[in-house]
């Protein structure tokens, strides 16, 4: 008799405390404590564009006076979208009935009602436009979308401060690497990729042909640390002439995520930040800052010749990249496996969900999650001058870095 088909398997499903991410879920209140990115800040103009974050439809637009505003795209009047309103020096007017709302929302004009009506600000107050606050920082576009009373500073990052003049800093909206613009996959399966090194002696190396250069596709000896703010991973490889190629990644809560470049252009402290955006429940999009010399862009993995837009569906079968591997795991992926038991993402190995959330110290009060103890600690106070614990010179200098050396 056959043993082991498929049939008769248990139903698979996934926890949807860790992916589902709407208002009112406990992951999505989560994230919703803190900034995300939601656009290259030079895309965003005149014209209104649709934005969606956190399972959230938006729309991003920039005034007269260059301020941008992020509301919600259903007018408040007749409930026409903004997206096609046209935008002036004090904000954008409804296509519908005129109405003209600033980037925070208020109402300044109402050219179909009576003038009475029109000219009184308290009248005009009961039509405030739902809206986002949105800041720029270093090319970037970020949005919180939580509770005011819980807004936290926007954290800034060493490494982008005191940059030489010769140097620039760049904003990516295109995945680096591969590029491309959103993937169809909840943000956990990219999110875990970061803490998975062994993938890339598999799947950028054996499997696919060498992706980036041939020292990443050495097989490393690893060891995780759990941090205040997340996991980092230290990575040795040992070379043929007796030298280890030492590299570390992190990740940092919720969505932080900091990897050494994998062409490894030069050794040292890394020249990047990454964040994972999750825009709903099944689409992912990476948003990245990285510091460079002025006019140098960074390099994107090529298929024989190829960028990863132009393969075969063929060469995609056959040079499978990050995009196959945690697109292919299907929009969210199971985490039940054949015993019936949880599965944790990665290689952390068989966990309790509510175990996961205290290890980043989320605690479950009532239908929310309230990040108490992380959301303090990422950001302190030093000196009048608002310091972000994730990025300062003794962190990120010596942790996020890559070195060859001899044992």
């Amino acid at each position: 008799m056959d043993s082991g088909t498929a049939y008769g398997r248990p139903t698979p499903s996934y926890d949807a405390m860790l992916v589902e991410l709407g208002p009112a879920t406990p992951a999505g209140e989560m994230l919703r404590r803190y900034w995300h990115p939601v656009a290259v800040a030079a895309e965003v103009t005149s014209r209104p564009r649709n934005v969606r974050a956190l399972g959230e439809d938006l729309v991003l637009f920039r005034d007269g006076e260059g301020r941008p505003g992020l509301l919600y795209p259903r007018c408040c009047h007749r409930g026409t979208t903004l997206y096609y309103g046209k935008v002036e020096s004090s904000g954008i007017r409804c296509c519908y009935h005129g109405f003209l709302f600033d980037v925070q929302g208020r109402c300044l004009d109402m050219p179909c009602e009576p003038p009475e009506k029109n000219q009184s600000e308290r009248y005009r107050e009961g039509f405030r436009q739902p809206w986002y606050p949105v800041q720029e920082y270093r090319g970037l576009l970020f949005a919180y979308l939580g509770p005011p009373e819980r807004k936290p500073v926007l954290p800034r990052y060493d490494v982008f401060e005191d940059v030489p003049a010769d140097e620039e800093v760049v904003a990516d909206g295109n995945k680096i690497g591969i590029e491309g613009d959103t993937s169809p996959c909840n943000w956990v399966q990219t999110h875990e990729n970061v803490m998975d090194p062994f993938h890339v002696f598999v799947l950028h190396s054996s499997n696919s042909g060498n992706q980036f250069v041939p020292l990443m596709g050495v097989l490393p000896e690893v060891s995780w640390e759990h941090t205040p703010l997340g996991v980092k991973s230290y990575q040795d490889r040992r070379l043929p002439d007796g030298k280890v190629f030492h590299r570390v990644t992190e990740i940092m809560m919720p969505t932080l995520r900091i990897v050494a470049n994998p062409f490894v252009k030069r050794y040292g402290r890394t020249e990047s930040v990454a964040w994972t955006l999750p825009v709903d429940d099944t689409t992912t999009k990476i948003f990245t800052l990285y510091r460079t010399p002025r006019g140098e862009r960074v390099s994107r993995v090529r298929f024989n010749g190829k960028r990863w837009a132009e393969l075969t569906e063929e060469e995609h079968q056959r040079m499978p990249n990050d995009y196959e591997a945690q697109v292919g795991q299907g929009p969210i992926t199971l985490l039940i496996n054949n015993a019936g038991q949880f599965r944790a993402f990665g290689l952390i190995g068989a966990v309790d969900p509510l175990a996961w959330w205290n290890e980043v110290e989320v605690n479950l009060r009532g239908p929310f999650l309230y990040a108490h103890a992380v959301l303090p600690s990422m950001l302190t106070r030093r000196r009048g001058r608002i310091i972000n614990v994730a990025s300062n010179a003794r962190h990120a200098g010596h942790t996020h870095d890559v070195r060859l050396c001899r044992e």
